[in-house]
């Protein structure tokens, strides 16, 4: 658990919606770089207008165009994070974003990871899921690292969400840090739970328990006053073809 952070900080739970994928990722960015309160760290839920996969930053667009798991037209963006692909057609999306000088944003990534993991995990435990973090990393047969790479619910790595009877994974997320902190964005898998649950609760008891972690009380906020030619300018961005296929 961390310590440290200022007696008067909150965590800021922003209102729930949904949007396109490159809307949906275009606010996420700007939630970490251009925030009205840049010290208090913030929290989102939000869904999806349209069947969506995204993936991260550094993935060959050939490679995902060649893994999508459907031949429907889906909501395609590159992610301003890292990470394998994801499929948003039956998740619960989140995002997290902890200011700069933070005690859990100057953890090493893998520590950060597993924190906000171990939080998931316990709101899912609140719901009688059986939900772990996965505790070790087996590298895969091609040799490679521990990092998620490729399509990412078909193997969990390192400090994932993981059902502890089955070991499949429920929860994953990937990461981006830079001079104003860090955006963390993570998808639960609906599926891999095994039994319906209240989202409702979830998203509270996940909050609660982030807000333990990150030392400051949790606190509904109002949407931020984000300027509106800079979320539709990044917005396009994100849906041009330069972002989506530059690698």
């Amino acid at each position: 658990m961390t310590r440290g952070a200022s007696a008067n900080m909150v965590l800021e739970i922003l209102p729930d919606r949904s949007g396109g994928a490159a809307e949906n990722m275009a606010l996420d960015f700007l939630l970490l770089q251009r925030h009205p309160r840049p010290a208090n760290p913030r929290f989102r839920h939000y869904g999806w207008h349209r069947p969506a996969f995204t993936f991260g930053y550094a993935q060959k667009i050939a490679f995902v165009r060649g893994s999508l798991p459907t031949a429907d037209p889906v909501d395609l963006c590159r992610r301003p994070t890292g990470g394998g692909i994801v499929d948003h057609r039956d998740d619960w999306t989140y995002s997290l974003v902890i200011p700069r000088g933070h005690p859990l944003e100057d953890l090493r990534a893998t520590q950060s990871y597993r924190e906000i993991h171990e939080c998931l995990a316990a709101a899912l435990r609140a719901q009688e899921i059986p939900a772990v973090t996965k505790p070790t990393c087996e590298p895969p047969a091609d040799g490679g690292g521990c990092e998620a790479t490729g399509v990412c619910f078909q193997r969990a790595e390192l400090h994932d969400v993981v059902h502890e009877r089955s070991g499949e994974k429920i929860a994953g997320a990937a990461q981006k840090r830079n001079k104003h902190g860090l955006l963390c964005q993570g998808s639960l898998w609906r599926p891999a739970l095994g039994a319906a649950i209240d989202l409702e609760k979830l998203r509270d008891d996940f909050a609660s328990r982030l807000g333990v972690v990150l030392a400051c009380d949790p606190a509904a906020t109002p949407w931020p006053d984000l300027d509106e030619g800079e979320v539709s300018g990044l917005t396009e961005k994100y849906s041009s073809p330069e972002w989506l296929e530059f690698r």
